[in-house]
């Protein structure tokens, strides 16, 4: 009898080489540029709660379902596309979760309620009602037709139609001339920023000059914000060459990269970068 090892031990083992869901949503925050802090404020999910996806406890999230939702939504605030790392999920715990039957119908429907008996007496009174009226009607056209008929074989009168008046035209209002651009007509006295998202979607935040936020979440392709302040609008874009920029009118041709993070200032005026 010879000592050696069992089959089982020359198999290759099967590991996973792919990187954890946690290390994923890290690595893509960290590239776009964003905070923990920031991430939990885009997307509304609990600081200890993106701390402990991105170490892989999912403990916190409150069940699978929840797990998921929450993986979706980080990885849609950081940029990535987040069906691969759900799917990763469902493969680390026992794949996704089944659907909850629905719930059997409530028997009260099923009783049908018994057939209410005629009511003899209320059929008898709208009979006697619709007669009565039949009546009443029938002798007032009667009396109608012979008042009509007399006044018929009086003399017609002798009346001229009075001429029409001419209605006098309105004047038509002076059409105003068109302006060089809807955009120009912002107010001098404030500091107007305009974001348009044109290739990608963008995660933006917006504050006013005494740190009000205005917006932070993302904003999708073909979508647009516009914010106002008496003296000064703050920006931070997470994907600025995604962002088509106009301030207080006037185009921004700043050319920003794909990808890239931009903090940026503007006050009234011409459109400079503070």
């Amino acid at each position: 009898m010879s000592i050696g090892n069992s089959p089982d031990d020359d198999r290759p083992s099967l590991e996973d080489d792919r990187p954890s869901i946690g290390r994923v949503l890290q690595q893509a925050r960290i590239d776009a540029g964003l905070t923990v802090d920031e991430v939990s404020s885009s997307t509304r999910v609990r600081i200890p709660i993106v701390h402990g996806i991105e170490q892989d406890d999912f403990s916190r999230c409150g069940g699978d379902v929840y797990a998921r939702g929450h993986i979706r939504t980080l990885a849609r605030a950081v940029g990535i596309d987040p069906d691969p790392l759900v799917e990763q999920y469902d493969d680390d715990h026992g794949g996704r979760p089944s659907p909850t039957p629905a719930a059997p119908l409530f028997e009260a429907e099923r009783i049908r309620p018994e057939p209410r008996r005629p009511n003899w007496t209320a059929a008898m009174v709208a009979a006697i009602v619709a007669v009565i009226g039949f009546v009443g009607f029938t002798l007032f056209d009667g009396d109608e037709g012979k008042q009509n008929n007399r006044v018929a074989e009086g003399p017609a009168p002798d009346k001229k139609p009075s001429p029409a008046k001419p209605t006098p035209a309105k004047p038509v209002d002076p059409k105003p001339e068109p302006s060089d651009s809807a955009i120009a007509a912002v107010p001098k006295d404030k500091v107007t920023v305009k974001l348009s998202a044109m290739d990608d979607k963008s995660w933006i935040s917006a504050k006013s000059h005494n740190g009000k936020l205005l917006f932070d979440g993302l904003l999708l392709k073909g979508e647009s914000k516009t914010f106002q302040d008496d003296e000064r609008v703050d920006l931070i874009l997470g994907n600025a060459g995604a962002i088509e920029l106009f301030v207080n009118g006037k185009r921004v041709d700043d050319q920003f990269e794909s990808g890239q993070v931009e903090r940026l200032s503007y006050t009234k005026g011409d459109p400079e970068v503070g």
